[in-house]
């Protein structure tokens, strides 16, 4: 025995251009029908969030599963897949296509080459995908947005939910992010790590779909900004903390890559905060209370 719920949808050609879109979604447990062999057009997340079966791809060998586990459908890929009759499986799937598939398996939120990723917790894609069959009841007036934003979130969370990861993310960025600021080059930086510079390259592009400068130069430049805003501290002050010693150059590859100088920055977006900006996230649910 199993059961199926599904809804499928036709977004406008005006709703494609958000970039992504959902086509269908569905909530299936039992013991499902094999699916395939097949080839799509579109993307498809199949979430196994417990249970097993199979799946093969391209070559046509079969490949045990075991929730909780990812399979990603990708377009003009043959698959074929299925539970086990015995023991069937709890799976929940996304159809979803769109011009932003292709940053986003740049940034390696969705693997083409990896069709089966092993996942540690499915409870954030699992609301992503609730919140999809929620917008999907009759006569939404804001469905094809609602899904096409949850896709998006759908994503992100499939990203950080690989058993490969931590909860905090990949150690090797970790360990970047607090060395940061610090006047090191990429050898340097992968010396520390006992890498070699190309093994760094590969470990960051992996986790974080960049290349390490990049990755580097994001954190910095997102500290500068927060110090222009925040702070009156000259521009050359700023540069230095975040690692560069050459304001000029700092000045230069901040405009390049913000679009502004630093100054013009600091004018558009200073603020005056006495005793400087807090480091404590605020609860967006309980937020603290203003006034006496």
């Amino acid at each position: 025995m199993y059961h199926t719920w599904m809804r499928f949808f036709t977004p406008s050609p005006l709703h494609h251009r958000l970039g992504l879109v959902c086509l269908g979604v569905g909530l299936q447990h039992g013991a499902l029908p094999t699916v395939g062999p097949r080839t799509l057009d579109h993307h498809v997340a199949v979430i196994v969030n417990s249970g097993t079966g199979w799946f093969s791809g391209p070559d046509g060998r079969r490949t045990p599963v075991t929730g909780p586990t990812l399979i990603w459908l990708t377009p003009g890929t043959p698959h074929h897949y299925g539970a086990d009759p015995g023991t069937g499986w709890d799976e929940s799937f996304v159809d979803f296509t769109g011009p932003a598939t292709t940053t986003y398996t740049e940034l390696g939120c969705i693997e083409p080459d990896r069709p089966l990723v092993p996942l540690s917790d499915t409870a954030g894609p699992r609301a992503a995908v609730g919140r999809i069959v929620r917008a999907a009841r009759r006569g939404n007036p804001l469905l094809e947005v609602e899904t096409a934003a949850a896709v998006h979130e759908l994503l992100v969370s499939l990203r950080r939910a690989r058993a490969d990861l931590g909860p905090d993310g990949d150690p090797v960025l970790q360990s970047l992010a607090r060395d940061a600021y610090q006047p090191l080059s990429v050898a340097e930086h992968a010396a520390k790590h006992g890498m070699t510079p190309a093994e760094l390259r590969t470990a960051v592009r992996r986790g974080a779909g960049c290349s390490p400068k990049d990755y580097l130069l994001t954190i910095r430049l997102g500290r500068a900004k927060e110090l222009l805003a925040a702070t009156d501290l000259p521009v050359a002050a700023v540069a230095r903390r975040v690692g560069y010693d050459d304001p000029a150059y700092f000045s230069r590859l901040f405009a390049r890559r913000v679009g502004t100088a630093p100054v013009r920055f600091r004018e558009q977006q200073g603020r005056s905060v006495p005793g400087g900006w807090s480091d404590q996230v605020p609860d967006p649910d309980d937020p603290p209370m203003i006034g006496p």
